[in-house]
């Protein structure tokens, strides 16, 4: 092992590769301060967003906390197919999702690829470590088919962070808070620096 391919326990997330995941929820301006929190610990974060979590923040957004452009589609200029997913999770230390909606939970479960950041989720298996950040109204955390969702993806290796207990966007209080991005930077840290940074 190279000096370069240790991160002692002080060190930044330099040399560390992230990939940020959006799915469609009002948690999205979180992932939003996630991946600056990200950037300004030293990480390179690549974003990749789907069609829905476009609607709540802009990928333009994204690219000037990034410095990088945001993915959403997998589709070079609406016609020809770029397989990203696979060069991004080659390149990725760490996938990270967040808000991780019950809808995306649901697909990684069954293996539905059918959007850019589930095809990404899948085409991770074996390259990165997977770390989700659920966020959701509490009824729905707690229904049991998302009960069972979370339990197969932790079986298979995926790491969770959260979700918290408080006010949600349907204005009850209870769980389904996405974690905030501290915690979730933390938790990263914590999966990045179990582990030698990539080539």
């Amino acid at each position: 092992m190279t000096e370069q391919d240790s991160k002692p326990d002080n060190a930044t997330l330099e040399g560390y590769e992230v990939l940020l995941c959006v799915t469609g929820g009002i948690a999205c301006h979180k992932a939003a301060d996630l991946a600056s929190r990200l950037v300004q610990a030293g990480a390179s974060v690549t974003v990749a967003m789907t069609e829905s979590a476009a609607k709540f923040v802009t990928p333009l957004t994204f690219a000037a906390l990034t410095g990088r452009a945001a993915f959403t589609t997998m589709w070079r200029d609406g016609r020809s197919h770029d397989p990203a997913h696979i060069a991004l999770t080659d390149a990725a230390d760490l996938m990270i999702v967040a808000p991780a909606t019950a809808n995306i939970l649901g697909k990684l479960a069954v293996g539905i690829a059918d959007d850019l950041v589930s095809t990404l989720a899948l085409s991770a298996a074996g390259a990165c470590e997977i770390l989700l950040a659920p966020a959701m109204n509490s009824r729905m955390w707690q229904a049991p088919a998302v009960r069972e969702n979370v339990e197969k993806l932790r079986a298979r290796g995926a790491h969770f962070v959260g979700p918290n207990e408080g006010r949600l966007a349907c204005g009850t209080i209870g769980p389904g808070r996405m974690a905030e991005p501290d915690e979730i930077l933390a938790a990263a840290i914590d999966l990045l620096r179990a582990a030698p940074a990539g080539p």
